[in-house]
């Protein structure tokens, strides 16, 4: 995670003008919160993106503590459930990453929202896309009684079929498909998939502009309507 840029890049800058214009199929933008949505089910995750050494596009991301009571040892992006003095998904996003790996709401800029998925226990969650424009401002201070460790990985990874892989499953008669992307950093071997992976596929196709090159056949339920 070492780049020791001390002007925007172009590539960022373009980034960052073109999700701010981003309209998802969902309302609310980065200041403003769904009123249709109880704050007890909502959470949201940070996709925080940065310029690598060699110009590519980086997201964070964690290896959750195996002591934790769910999804222990997963790989998961930065987030958390709502909490009280939370004005949006922004600032839900950004405090959990705060707490969960030290970093500073300061040194990024929320540009855009995604559309929210939902969970088997139905919890709507909020992907906010995140830019830091120097990272070499950010120094990981992992919260070890919720993360295990922190790395990056490249972005466009989750629109090729490289490291990719996928299993077949089945919930309440409806089949879909789970994928999975093998990668390592820094000797050690991480597996990124199920909501997360989900969500990161999605983040790529809207920064890329193309379909990832793969079928997804994701599960229904990520994408249900409340209404």
């Amino acid at each position: 995670m070492c780049s020791n840029r001390s002007e925007r890049s172009e590539t960022l800058v373009e980034l960052a003008q073109r999700l701010r214009l981003y309209k998802s199929n969902h309302t609310s933008d980065v200041s403003d919160k769904d009123s249709d949505t109880q704050n007890s089910d909502r959470a949201a995750v940070l996709i925080c993106l940065f310029e690598g050494q060699s110009g590519d596009l980086r997201v964070i991301l964690t290896k959750r503590s195996s002591t934790m009571s769910s999804h222990s040892g997963d790989v998961a992006l930065p987030g958390g459930k709502w909490e009280e003095g939370d004005e949006n998904d922004a600032d839900t996003a950004l405090r959990e990453a705060n707490e969960e790996i030290g970093l500073d709401p300061s040194i990024v800029e929320v540009v855009t929202i995604l559309e929210p998925y939902y969970t088997k226990r139905n919890i709507t969650v909020f992907p906010v896309i995140g830019i830091i424009w120097d990272i070499s401002n950010f120094k990981p201070v992992a919260n070890a009684s919720e993360v295990e460790s922190v790395f990056d990985a490249p972005l466009e990874m989750f629109l090729k079929s490289e490291n990719q892989r996928e299993e077949k499953s089945e919930w309440m008669g409806y089949k879909y498909s789970l994928h999975f992307f093998d990668y390592q950093s820094e000797n050690k071997s991480y597996v990124i998939w199920a909501l997360t992976a989900a969500i990161l596929i999605k983040a790529a196709s809207v920064v890329y502009q193309r379909p990832p090159a793969f079928e997804t056949h994701m599960p229904k339920f990520w994408a249900r309507s409340r209404h």
